[in-house]
């Protein structure tokens, strides 16, 4: 899939120095150097990351100026690279988590990153503790009201432009707009005032993956020696601040990063990726004394029933308990079902989600029992709750594929049913020794050998084949 961001961008001629050759140092030494990195960050009192490019590679996301990058092979006429997965199913990177983990730890007290894949923010790094200079390709704002919005597919348009969405504030609801910088856009006051006060303040500013040639954000690292602070270098180019640098260390940024961990004694947590999706159901009555009930199904994104909902590919909609019903094959959204039949007794169906190239799982199937003479009761749980929920199952069982109702509301005088499922789509586990090298060990989990079923309240309920009994676990 084309990188639509590079796509977006207005044409500029000079975008730098592109191409260079990349530069490894040698294993002894790269050892030497990760060492005396070790060394710098344990001494620091206010340590600070700057990212660029770099630390995307092995997520998929090709960089700019690299020997492939996107703004070489433009160079060189080859139009713009081919990234290996979706954009909005890139993963975080081992550096990606590392960094998690050192601001978990106290150790790291912020961010800036030049990139706009958002992966920073969705790896887990807090957004009081982060600064996206050129945007963010999932990211909405309202600028009546300061309102952002994190989406789970790619935001339509760059430039800072009205998007097809709203605020939904109920004072506000203003238009919302892409918070992408193209080429003639000044970078954001306040990502910029917060950048600038964190690298004064900071004793080690550690550059990992960025070239340092787009101003004016390559210059925010030099704030730091003006206090005495040190630069810090992770790049397989040369950069103009290498001279500036107190150490400079030519290498992959995830194996120089495990390096560090090991050597920190730190882990490299997990990635879970929990995705959200809504499944409205609406009830109509007919005629003849209301035997019969027309009804419809629809799964839409949690973002609103015409924002796109990349993950889920196909919806299988099935009827165990009445053979006699035809099943439906979903295949395009909206994802939308509607049927009419007699409405004297309880109906069961059954859902399929089959989800798109690049989740570590094929489907969940969930059951979606109905009641026409009753309303389901209601019931609201904290999403941030049944998240952390679903994460913690994924990481005990090695998985992904686990699914909870966050909330479920009713409308009985409209007979309107909304439902809100949360479902671990992807696990990665990062390998952080010191061999590692792109670092990255996905399992990909075989969903044909598991079974979600839910109760009422939203419980998980879990089973493997050859494992015996179910585990259930109850969010409260």
């Amino acid at each position: 899939m084309s990188l639509g961001y590079a796509q977006k961008l207005s044409y500029k001629e000079d975008v730098g120095t592109v191409g260079m050759s990349e530069i490894f140092d040698p294993p002894r030494v790269l050892q030497r150097k990760i060492q005396e990195l070790v060394s710098v960050i344990e001494q620091s009192k206010h340590l600070v990351a700057f990212t660029g490019a770099g630390i995307s590679t092995s997520c998929g996301i090709p960089d700019f100026r690299g020997p492939k990058g996107v703004w070489t092979l433009q160079h060189e006429g080859k139009g713009v690279p081919e990234a290996s997965l979706p954009f909005d199913r890139a993963l975080p990177s081992l550096t990606h988590m590392a960094l998690v983990e050192l601001e978990k730890t106290g150790i790291l007290k912020f961010v800036i990153s030049q990139n706009v894949d958002g992966l920073h923010l969705r790896s887990g790094i807090p957004r009081e503790k982060l600064s996206e200079l050129h945007g963010n390709s999932f990211r909405e704002l309202c600028r009546s009201c300061g309102a952002e919005y994190l989406r789970d597919f790619e935001v339509e348009t760059i430039g800072l432009k009205k998007t097809p969405r709203h605020c939904s504030n109920v004072n506000c609801g203003a238009r919302l707009r892409d918070t992408v910088l193209d080429w003639e856009d000044a970078l954001p006051s306040k990502e910029m005032i917060a950048a600038e006060n964190h690298c004064r303040m900071a004793d080690v500013v550690l550059c990992l993956g960025t070239s340092l040639q787009i101003t004016p954000a390559c210059n925010l690292p030099l704030k730091c020696l003006r206090g005495g602070g040190k630069i810090v270098i992770v790049n397989l180019q040369p950069t103009p601040k290498d001279k500036k640098a107190f150490l400079v260390i030519h290498g992959f940024v995830d194996k120089v990063i495990a390096g560090v961990m090991h050597r920190l004694n730190l882990w490299i947590p997990p990635y879970i990726r929990v995705d959200l999706f809504t499944v409205i159901f609406n009830q109509f009555h007919c005629i003849e004394e209301r035997k019969y009930a027309k009804w419809s199904l629809r799964l839409t994104s949690i973002h609103g029933e015409r924002a796109p909902l990349p993950f889920i590919k196909s919806v299988e909609v099935s009827f165990p308990e009445r053979p006699e019903l035809k099943e439906a094959v979903l295949q395009k959204q909206p994802f939308l079902l509607k049927r009419e039949m007699l409405k004297s007794r309880p109906l069961k169906m059954v859902l399929k989600i089959n989800f798109s190239d690049g989740c570590g799982c094929q489907f969940v199937s969930i059951d979606f029992p109905i009641n026409f003479q009753e309303t389901n009761n209601g019931f609201c749980h904290k999403k941030e709750m049944v998240v952390q929920k679903l994460k913690d199952v994924a990481v005990e069982e090695q998985c992904c594929g686990q699914v909870l109702v966050i909330d479920r509301k009713s409308i009985p005088g409209e007979k309107r049913e909304t439902s809100t499922y949360a479902v671990a789509t992807s696990l990665v586990r990062y390998d952080g020794s010191e061999q590692a090298g792109k670092g990255i060990l996905n399992h990909d989990c075989k969903r044909a050998k598991k079974e979600v079923n839910f109760n009422c309240n939203g419980c998980l309920m879990a089973g493997h084949e050859g494992k015996g009994s179910l585990k259930k676990l109850r969010v409260h």
